[in-house]
């Protein structure tokens, strides 16, 4: 890095989310979740190691980790991750599947302006989102912020509009989808925001009370979220059960160059394997950058 600092202030348009990997305690019953109830499909399964997606993409990656245990209540990591349907009717067959099969599983439904969600925890407390976005041109933005809400998004009227005969047997199965966005549970939002928006580069799409903030590249409504509601106050992690690493996807080698420049003028400690950068938030949250 020469003394003129990183050459680009934001991440490239066409950022996307990539695979989150998940620290879990019970391999097998956390795949049949994922695969059986969710619906995903097992991309690739080696001795400790699953990966589960749609249509070629991975969007779940399973590491078995026994020796780990559960994080104390109040301490950072994952909030939740969201997965994004392509269609109404693909997101009404994953939303039956957990009905008919893991009914205790779900937690709440909502309509957020740009997006239809309903939101579940899987059986090791993490938290998952099945979301369909509505399109771009319907979103509403003021000041470079988009306009979102919580309204009430009734579940039962959900699946009687969108679900169809061929979703209901399993046709949309194989229907892409894709990690949409990762919400994060953190200590501070100022923290988030230093790190998150002035030195990874994403841009801030919504804030919410000093207690939440959303961000994004491209004018997406939001690739990543952070929030305080459980977790105000709270120091780097300690290794536990949960989130193991959050992938970011990058159109091109330059970008990703651009990035480890920025992340290194901001003092953040970066790691180059080859194939991508690895680097820690402010709470040990791990994050993975690689190329398209």
């Amino acid at each position: 890095m020469d003394d003129t600092g990183p050459t680009s202030s934001h991440l490239a348009d066409d950022t996307a989310m990539g695979p989150v990997t998940l620290l879990v305690a019970d391999l097998d019953a956390m795949t049949r979740f994922y695969r059986d109830v969710v619906t995903l499909q097992v991309l690739a399964a080696e001795r400790d190691t699953v990966t589960l997606g749609r249509a070629g993409r991975p969007i779940v990656v399973l590491a078995h980790s026994p020796g780990l245990r559960h994080a104390p209540q109040g301490a950072a990591g994952l909030y939740h991750t969201a997965i994004l349907f392509e269609s109404q009717a693909a997101l009404a067959a994953a939303v039956l599947s957990v009905a008919r099969q893991a009914p205790q599983t779900f937690t709440g439904s909502a309509d957020h302006l740009v997006s239809q969600a309903f939101y579940f925890t899987d059986p090791e407390g993490n938290g998952i989102e099945l979301y369909w976005d509505r399109a771009r041109t319907e979103w509403s933005w003021t000041h470079g912020r988009v306009e979102m809400a919580t309204l009430f998004l009734d579940p039962n009227a959900f699946l009687r509009e969108h679900l169809t005969e061929d979703a209901a047997a399993g046709a949309t199965a194989g229907d892409a989808a894709a990690v949409g966005h990762v919400h994060l549970s953190v200590g501070d939002i100022a923290t988030a925001r230093a790190f998150y928006v002035d030195g990874l580069g994403f841009d801030v799409t919504a804030e919410l009370r000093g207690t939440a903030l959303f961000v994004s590249a491209g004018g997406y409504h939001h690739h990543m979220a952070m929030n305080v509601w459980n977790s105000r106050g709270a120091g780097p992690r300690m290794p536990a059960l949960g989130l193991g690493r959050v992938d970011l996807v990058l159109p091109g080698a330059d970008d990703l160059g651009d990035l480890g420049e920025r992340l290194r003028h901001h003092g953040v400690a970066v790691r180059d394997d080859g194939r991508g950068l690895s680097f820690d938030d402010p709470w040990r949250n791990a994050v993975f950058a690689t190329v398209a």
